[in-house]
């Protein structure tokens, strides 16, 4: 459909884009037979619509020219959806199994039409709080980091061909600002939008504002983030960016993508999977005290890493003599000098998503947008004590992360906090 300009979409309006879009019309059998739109969406940025009728389903997404959670005080350009769908098929690319297929992109409208994820599949983060397991949860997140990291990687691309793929998502600059302002900075100072359970964790949200150990440590990681182009990273890669159920897992909403460090990506996982973990004590009660649960969260942590590790060297070791250019055979040519560079490689990437994943849990607690896992946490006080605990752990984490060589001593920190 081409339209003169953009404008906001409601149910009324959204029916009469469909029709005159072939490309999702076509999903409904080009009929409107029993046809459903309902609005769903809970995040903080844009509207989402969930789209059913006797022939079919979609999802249709739309970015509005502001943060949807601020309103029009916090203006946000909505090419991002742009940025979405560009990253999205470029994912899918390298890993079908867990990205759902796009069906339309209408870059004047801002808007993203794509599959469905049909129930049983619900929020990764709502079933976390829920206490349900997810068996498969860790082989397939560590399948969709492996793959999309690498194979976007120079590890696998020449250098042509990989800045000309960081250019492209260069343009992604004000998601990345907003990234940069609300998990490098706002929790480090005084800031209007930052909160916290007050008056519990007021003085926790005030030593993190004093703590100059910690502002050295974040600064290094605001460096990281905003010069290295490692790989495409979906960029906001938390638990309620996952949809599962006991057999799938599919990752969406991949706006903020950009060319950054690996290790924000896996560390933005596995950080949301800690902070889950702490907020087990809080939904607690008679009937489950949450104990079991917290250890399948602690395994599932410690499989995804380790699943991560193996996938992604296994995938270097088959590219090996490809293009890739960032260790050029000629060069690496022996057994010895590959492992020392692969061994030096990943320890970097483990301490980068330690770090990573540590501010992005502090960002949650004391910034400006927080968790359901915590939120959903009715009691104040205790709602508090869970945050305290992961908020202490989170800054040691920070600060210690090259002390950890492997993720079972991180998960045998994680267990020391709570006891």
């Amino acid at each position: 459909m081409t339209s003169s300009g953009f404008r906001r979409l409601d149910e009324t309006a959204l029916v009469d884009y469909i029709q005159a879009t072939p490309a999702l019309f076509s999903k409904l059998a080009n009929q409107l037979d029993g046809l459903q739109i309902k609005e769903v969406g809970d995040g903080n940025l844009n509207f989402v619509y969930i789209v059913t009728s006797s022939g079919g389903s979609f999802v249709i997404k739309q970015a509005l020219p502001y943060i949807r959670c601020i309103g029009e005080s916090w203006p946000m350009t909505k090419d991002r959806a742009y940025f979405e769908a560009t990253a999205l098929r470029e994912q899918r690319r390298w890993c079908a199994d867990h990205v759902p297929e796009v069906y339309h992109f209408d870059r004047e409208m801002a808007v993203i039409g794509m599959k469905y994820l049909e129930p049983p599949h619900i929020i990764l983060r709502k079933g976390l709080i829920a206490g349900i397991e997810y068996p498969l949860l860790a082989e397939h997140m560590s399948d969709f980091m492996a793959r999309t990291l690498f194979f976007t990687s120079l590890l696998y691309h020449d250098t042509t061909e990989h800045k000309r793929a960081v250019a492209e998502f260069c343009g992604n600059v004000e998601l990345c600002r907003l990234t940069e302002q609300v998990v490098f900075s706002d929790p480090y100072k005084v800031s209007q939008y930052n909160r916290w359970t007050s008056p519990y964790l007021d003085q926790d949200a005030e030593a993190v504002r004093e703590d100059n150990i910690l502002k050295l440590e974040v600064a290094e990681l605001k460096s990281m983030f905003c010069e290295r182009s490692q790989a495409l990273l979906h960029g906001d890669l938390h638990t309620g960016s996952v949809m599962v159920t006991h057999d799938s897992t599919q990752v969406i909403d991949p706006e903020f993508g950009f060319y950054g460090p690996m290790g924000f990506d896996t560390g933005a996982f596995l950080g949301n999977l800690i902070l889950a973990y702490f907020a087990q004590d809080g939904h607690a009660d008679q009937v489950n005290d949450r104990k079991a649960y917290q250890e399948w969260i602690l395994k599932t942590i410690e499989q995804t890493w380790n699943l991560f590790h193996n996938k992604f060297t296994a995938l270097w070791n088959e590219h090996r003599n490809g293009s890739g250019e960032a260790y050029l055979p000629e060069i690496y040519n022996n057994p010895e000098v590959q492992l020392l560079t692969q061994n030096k490689y990943m320890q970097d990437l483990f301490h980068d998503t330690l770090g990573f994943g540590a501010a992005k849990m502090i960002r949650r607690i004391v910034g400006v947008a927080h968790v359901e896992d915590f939120e959903s946490i009715l009691d104040e006080s205790r709602r508090a004590n869970c945050e305290r605990r992961a908020l202490v752990f989170a800054k040691m984490l920070l600060n210690e992360r090259r002390n950890f060589q492997a993720i079972t001593e991180v998960v045998s920190a994680i267990q020391q906090e709570q006891s």
